[in-house]
């Protein structure tokens, strides 16, 4: 299970990090200072993500 979360999460972290990233944009927050905080967001979000998936599948 472990294989294939982190496979899932090479996916899941970029995506959720590209979508905070894009929502930090969006809010007019165009300094590099909040798109980096929201990239490590993303993929601090993406872990957890990745984990309950890779269960929900071998499940």
């Amino acid at each position: 299970m472990l294989r294939l979360a982190l496979v899932l999460y090479a996916m899941i972290g970029t995506s959720l990090a590209g979508i905070f990233m894009v929502a930090a944009l969006t809010m007019g927050m165009d300094t590099a200072q909040p798109i980096i905080w929201a990239a490590i967001a993303g993929f601090a979000v993406g872990l957890p993500v990745s984990w309950v998936i890779a269960k929900q599948i071998n499940a």
